[in-house]
């Protein structure tokens, strides 16, 4: 079998595989791009794409059943599981459908069908013996849901986000095991379509929430929908003929046994590197198996191997895939012209009701770099004037800034519209604006975003700027 021989070699077709095919296809077309699975994204597959159209249809029902507090009155809301399911699948395979075409977009000589390992850093050897000489590789597998051992009995009635949306109608129930952001996005969403959700985790955390206060009410406030115990006790899962068997300690301190549908594993993904035989790189690796890399660069050392994606397990969301994608692309055409280049500042938004958003700093991370040295606003969004008129009026925005300079570090918000709230936020850190020059901004009225120039109030009196606050930043008086 005739060696393929390429400058660059990129493993794994989803958003950061193509993104770094595209970026060096502009500087080489010595290259050869390798998927070893589905072709789709995991975004389109099984990611982002068909969760948002599940949590499109729970949010219609959850705002046809809450009409009567408007004097709207709607009888008899019924959801149809099947015809639910059969939007998902249909609408998702329209955005699988998008990305086949790029794929195939692609001439046929630069892609490769095929699962390869490492046989040496600069060659590839494929399942049928096949090999690749490459002069720069871009690993860029993705990532594959991690299942705890508590979950490994189960069989049949196991769901992870790789299955969760073929099933052809809604369940009954489901015990989600795991509130991060992709259990709390899917259980709250199956619980407005009808489904009985009971969420079971541990070490209390809530969608990836940092502040103690914002998380205590986010699990205050989805404890009115669903069940959740963020730092569950589970004596045992055990899959029956007729569901899967769950025994755990309640809220109330009592030990109950349930029987549910299905269980959803929602415990995290983790880098899918296993097949690779990294050892064969000579790479040093971090304690999860992972290469060494520079992530301004996406470099492994010195080397000729670069990481991308989800494989790197540094920020596992699509725009950031598609960041280091091109990164590590072009680094890879260039080499050994190897640049740094800009990352922008974290973003990160969790599609549940109210949503959870951070920018910029997270209170951990102040913590670690700005000890001492920051300062926080506060507004609840309880009494915020637009949020009540939609009765959305529920959670916290915190906002962070730097002592001494003013400047504007980031913000953790738990709240009506974060997702564009977090947006703002993002682009005024990444401007490196001050509190004050943030608050010289319009504000129009009314609108959710008025409890941002609250928050800001707040945190410029904090900082000892000369910002006037108000014991009520009334919306429609002088506090505006």
């Amino acid at each position: 079998m005739t060696p393929i021989e390429v400058k660059v070699a990129i493993i794994g077709a989803g958003t950061a595989g193509m993104g770094a095919y595209r970026a060096a296809r502009a500087h080489t077309s010595s290259i050869v791009l390798i998927e070893g699975g589905s072709y789709g994204t995991t975004c389109a597959r099984v990611g982002c794409m068909p969760s948002k159209l599940l949590i499109a249809a729970a949010e219609v029902a959850h705002k046809a059943r809450r009409t009567d507090p408007f004097g709207v009155r709607v009888d008899g809301v019924r959801i149809d599981g099947v015809a639910v399911m059969l939007r998902v699948q249909r609408e998702r395979d329209r955005f699988v459908g998008s990305v086949l075409e790029s794929i195939e977009a692609i001439a046929p000589a630069e892609r490769l069908a095929a699962k390869v390992r490492f046989q040496s850093p600069t060659i590839l050897v494929a399942a049928d013996g096949q090999t690749i000489h490459a002069e720069r590789i871009v690993i860029a597998t993705g990532s594959t849901p991690v299942v705890v051992p508590v979950l490994k009995g189960l069989r049949a009635r196991l769901l992870t986000n790789e299955n969760l949306f073929e099933l052809p109608t809604l369940p009954q129930s489901l015990a989600v095991f795991g509130p991060g952001v992709l259990g709390m996005e899917l259980a709250q969403a199956m619980s407005r379509l009808g489904v009985h959700v009971k969420v079971f985790g541990v070490g209390g955390g809530i969608a990836g929430i940092h502040d103690p206060e914002i998380r205590a009410c986010a699990q205050q406030t989805f404890n009115t929908e669903f069940y959740l115990d963020a730092s569950a006790q589970v004596a045992s899962v055990v899959e029956e003929p007729s569901g899967v068997q769950v025994r755990y300690r309640s809220n109330a301190g009592d030990w109950q046994t349930e029987v549910f549908d299905y269980v959803l594993a929602a415990t995290g993904r983790v880098p899918d590197l296993a097949a690779l035989d990294l050892p064969a790189t000579q790479l040093p690796l971090n304690e999860r198996g992972v290469p060494l890399f520079d992530r301004f660069t996406q470099q492994c050392g010195s080397s000729t191997l670069f990481m991308a994606g989800d494989a790197s397990n540094d920020i596992p969301l699509l725009h950031e895939a598609a960041d280091q994608g091109r990164i590590a692309g072009e680094n890879a055409a260039r080499y050994p012209d190897v640049r740094s280049c800009l990352r922008r500042t974290p973003l990160s938004v969790v599609f549940t009701d109210p949503q959870v958003a951070s920018a910029g700093f997270n209170l951990k991370q102040l913590n670690q770099h700005y000890a001492g040295r920051f300062a926080v606003g506060r507004v609840s969004f309880e009494d915020q004037g637009r949020s009540r008129v939609m009765l959305r009026n529920t959670g916290i925005l915190k906002v962070y800034g730097e002592i001494g300079s003013g400047l504007f570090l980031g913000a953790e918000m738990f709240g009506p519209a974060a997702e564009h709230i977090a947006h703002l936020l993002a682009w005024s850190a990444q401007q490196r604006m001050t509190v004050a020059a943030m608050l010289e901004m319009p504000f129009y009225h009314p609108v959710i975003e008025e409890g941002v120039r609250s928050a800001l109030r707040d945190l410029g009196h904090q900082l000892q700027t000369g910002t006037a606050v108000f014991d009520r930043d009334l919306d429609c008086g002088p506090g505006a």
